[in-house]
């Protein structure tokens, strides 16, 4: 099954997949994140990944449930558990046998959840983004055949990883290199997104897509 509204939005870590949804939302589109399915799926499978991984991966923290006070209703406060992303990544990242098992874990609740999304709005007939930021590697291509790529070279990447995420070059190049390569991801695009440069030039890069896109579809 192929959803003919849909275009993926996919990239690699840094290349700013995330400012060019953002700016697609700014334009009224709705948006299919894929991150977010992602981190609410990882928080529900806490108990299985304390099984896999070990309990130091998962916190409890209290969460306030509000009620109705006008109605004499009180708050009510909750202990749920939530994996704890960045210490599970340490180990994940360093180790593809642990990777490997955290993506069997949530990559077919992942893709059920994005198919369950894009149903719903491929019913309403109009031109929707699908953000996988790892679709080649994923095999999603199944159900999405129109693909854009937010491309910026692999030294920009790795600078702009080693800023938002704190860490050294080496670090850093580890965290990028475990995706397929940009410039192959670029080659397999239906579309690209040039995000090499400042926000001004990815606005009008992304102005250029949507024409191109309308051309085409």
């Amino acid at each position: 099954m192929k959803f003919k509204h849909a275009v993926v939005i996919t990239g690699s870590i840094g290349s700013g997949k995330s400012a060019v949804c953002e700016l697609l939302r700014d334009r009224g589109f709705e948006i299919i994140d894929a991150d977010k399915i992602s981190h609410d799926i990882l928080d529900r499978c806490a108990a299985q990944v304390a099984e896999i991984f070990g309990a130091q991966y998962v916190v409890q923290k209290d969460v306030q449930v509000k009620f109705d006070a006008s109605r004499g209703e009180e708050n009510l406060t909750n202990s749920c558990a939530f994996v704890d992303r960045k210490k599970l990544g340490e180990l994940v990242f360093k180790d593809p046998a642990e990777l490997a098992k955290l993506e069997a874990l949530l990559h077919p609740k992942i893709t059920a959840e994005i198919l369950s999304q894009a149903q719903a709005l491929e019913a309403k007939g109009k031109l929707y983004f699908v953000d996988i930021p790892l679709f080649f590697e994923g095999k999603r291509s199944e159900f999405f055949d129109k693909v854009a790529v937010v491309y910026a070279p692999k030294d920009t990447l790795i600078s702009r990883v080693m800023k938002r995420n704190g860490l050294d070059h080496a670090a850093a190049k580890h965290r990028v290199e475990l995706q397929t390569d940009i410039e192959q991801k670029r080659a397999m695009a239906d579309f690209v997104i040039d995000n090499s440069g400042d926000l001004a030039a990815l606005k009008a890069a992304v102005e250029r897509f949507l024409k191109e896109l309308k051309d085409k579809i």
